[in-house]
């Protein structure tokens, strides 16, 4: 229900004090109001207040004519809820600019001072401490990497070109063949198949190509001063540590990306200290070096630890039937295959879709893109990375090694990927209309997919949940 209207409280004085004429004069006769083409001279009579110095102090007071009220009161009403949510949002750009402008070097030695007490507390030795900060300053590029990522935006179709691309299918082939006797011990040991451990490998190195060379300890304690996620990092870098501390790697090794993964397979500290695994059994568990094993073996255990079933598809392409219900996908809605045969779903051959438990239907680029019916192996994936476009590359990429095709339906590739500042706008406005719940965090996931199908549905669109520039246009317009 919309709150009745408020009449603002009017001020003591008139922000705007303008000069009443003499009520003793004749009424003026009323004129035709037309547009001005151009700007009148200004009237003699009127001082023009434009260009005084901001030094010069006017002690004259107000004109005995100027009025105590606004001779205009207006009608306010409640101030909408997508205004507030983007003023507040405009608030934190300004707070994070400001602090972004008081961070310092000296800030930078003050915060790691009090951090090397704490890691003190926690354990660790001073001798493994002054080793891992020798040389360690605040990383401007760290910086300017962390508050500009945000910003950039791909297409789902144009990250798969690239993720998926016959340079990487080929490169992914040869490396399945190459080390075809350790990955085949490790599919046997974990329970995970090796193509799916190859495409992981394949989508965060490189196949080892490109581990990343940033002072993993640098990165992450320029980060964990910046403040946005400081608990964050700094439990990362108690974890960066303890590795050190234990002999697993020396300080000039741990090198990794801007925001501290590292190895072949790009395992933060805490990951590491839980999942990885001394394959080699050399006492070492070096996810680091250029022989791969270890981070490989690490990479099949991570995934068996958050649930991999061994034989279950991550996902497979299907069409749908006519007049099907949209407000039956997403992920969220974890259905039988039984219920997907019984409504028409289909595999893109025409089989029928296979049983491996419940199934979503999932539409990353909505009604006109690929459909996916996907399993539990999934989310499984989703843990390791919990974008959609990267789950999809990695599993896409698995069946590709392996000489499966490539999806039968296109992409619709005249659309274009919303930014994040129109990604924000869009749940601000699903905020507004009620549909919306979560963070104003420009991150389109199963949330922000829910409400926009809930609008949709409102709106009498096809509820797929796509979110568009139609669909944010469609929002703008009310």
């Amino acid at each position: 229900m919309v709150a009745g209207p408020i009449l603002a409280a009017p001020p003591d004085v008139s922000p705007f004090p303008i000069m009443r004429p003499d009520p003793n004069a004749p009424t003026p006769v009323s004129r035709v109001v037309v547009d001005v083409i151009e700007e009148p001279a200004p009237v003699a009579e009127t001082p023009d207040i434009s260009s005084r110095s901001p030094e010069i102090e006017d002690d004259t007071p107000p004109s005995e004519l100027a009025v105590s009220t606004s001779p205009f009161p207006t009608i306010r009403g409640e101030v909408p809820a997508v205004f507030a949510a983007r003023a507040a949002r405009l608030r934190a750009i300004a707070e994070a600019e400001e602090a972004a402008r008081r961070q310092t070097a000296e800030g930078f030695r003050d915060w790691l001072l009090d951090f090397r007490d704490r890691a003190l507390e926690e354990g660790i030795e001073r001798a493994t401490f002054n080793a891992a900060f020798d040389g360690v300053e605040l990383d401007q590029q760290i910086l300017d990497l962390d508050r500009n990522q945000a910003e950039f935006s791909r297409a789902l179709w144009d990250y798969l070109d690239r993720a998926v691309s016959p340079t990487r299918v080929r490169n992914g082939t040869e490396m399945l063949d190459e080390w075809r006797t350790t990955l085949g011990n490790i599919e046997e040991r974990f329970q995970v198949e090796a193509e799916v451990v190859v495409a992981i490998w394949g989508l965060e190195s490189a196949y080892g190509a490109a581990r990343g060379n940033a002072n993993v300890i640098e990165a992450m304690a320029t980060l964990a001063y910046e403040g946005r996620r400081q608990a964050y990092f700094e439990t990362e870098l108690l974890a960066a540590l303890s590795i050190l501390q234990d002999g697993q790697t020396e300080p000039e090794n741990m090198r990794g990306s801007w925001a501290g993964a590292m190895g072949h397979t790009q395992f933060m500290p805490t990951s590491y200290l839980e999942y990885a695994q001394d394959y080699r059994d050399d006492g070492i568990r070096d996810i680091w070096s250029d022989n791969p094993q270890d981070a490989l073996a690490s990479t099949a255990h991570y995934l068996a630890e958050h649930g991999w079933t061994y034989g279950q598809p991550w996902g497979l392409e299907v069409q749908l039937p006519e007049g099907f219900d949209y407000r039956l996908a997403g992920e969220q809605e974890r259905i039988t295959a039984g219920f997907w045969n019984g409504v028409g779903v289909r595999l893109v051959n025409g089989d029928p879709v296979p049983d491996h438990g419940p199934a979503s239907i999932l539409l990353p680029a909505g009604a006109q893109g690929v459909a996916l019916v996907v399993y539990n192996n999934f989310r499984v994936i989703e843990r390791y990375n919990p974008a959609d476009a990267y789950v999809i590359a990695v599993g896409h990429l698995s069946d590709r090694i392996t000489g499966d095709e490539a999806f039968r339906a296109d992409w619709p590739r005249g659309d274009r990927a919303l930014q994040f500042a129109e990604r924000q706008e869009m749940q601000e406005y699903l905020q507004a209309l009620g549909h919306y719940e979560g963070n104003i965090d420009g991150l389109v996931g199963p949330v922000t997919i829910a409400a926009s199908r809930a609008f949709q549905v409102e709106q009498g669109l096809l509820p797929d949940g796509y979110a568009s520039t139609s669909l944010l246009d469609r929002l703008r317009n009310g």
